[in-house]
């Protein structure tokens, strides 16, 4: 018997992991007014509370970015900081 070690990607997928390095997460995002999540290195927080509610951050240029929900489910989020 000999005892292989996973696969980077096995290891990323067993941590909650995209083979992308996205964190993925199958909770729903917060909804309170305010919130912070994390994406990609970089905060987001929860603006709108009426219909339109978006999640406001910057990109890897310091430039605004608002995303949807949805979109954050695609990149993967996280509701602390990854080191």
């Amino acid at each position: 018997m000999s005892a292989e070690a996973p696969s980077e990607s096995e290891a990323e997928q067993s941590e909650g992991r995209t083979a992308s390095g996205a964190p993925r997460s199958s909770t729903p995002l917060p909804t309170a007014p305010c919130s912070v999540v994390w994406s990609k290195g970089h905060p987001f927080v929860l603006e709108g509370t009426h219909g339109r509610a978006r999640w406001v951050g910057v990109d890897d240029r310091g430039r605004p970015q608002r995303l949807t929900g949805a979109d954050l489910q695609r990149r993967g989020w996280t509701s602390t900081r990854s080191r």
